[in-house]
């Protein structure tokens, strides 16, 4: 996203950037906050988690997409599915590595296809 933002708009770059990421923290601190109060007070249903995740992460995407291409709602509306497929697992299945690695790994393919085809090179700001 950096190297994006510094080639198409060079001079409003820095600004960008960080309004994206801060469009971004309040998935990340809900993230982190569901994670210490499963953790510290209902373990028995911590095979939620990767699904809570992955839904809380499409909610940061989708908060973020004015900063992106617009192609990249795909890639929200995916960890937004790939999340409720796994809480709809209603199980430990939901923790197995081949679960959040095909959701993660498909999801972070999608979202550098998605910024190869909608970022032309050699398109500058003027």
């Amino acid at each position: 996203m950096y190297t994006r933002t510094h080639r198409i708009h060079s001079s409003l770059s820095n600004e960008m950037l960080g309004m994206a990421v801060e469009q971004f923290l309040p998935a990340i601190g809900a993230g982190l906050l569901i994670t210490i109060a499963l953790a510290r007070f209902v373990p028995a249903v911590f095979w939620m988690l990767p699904g809570l995740w992955q839904v809380i992460f499409s909610l940061g995407i989708f908060s973020s997409c004015r900063f992106l291409p617009r192609p990249m709602i795909a890639a929200g509306a995916w960890y937004l599915l790939t999340g409720l497929v796994c809480i709809a697992l209603g199980d430990s299945r939901s923790l197995a590595p081949w679960t959040m690695g095909l959701a993660y790994g498909a999801g972070q393919l999608l979202v550098a296809g998605i910024l190869l085809v909608a970022t032309p090179e050699g398109v500058d700001e003027s």
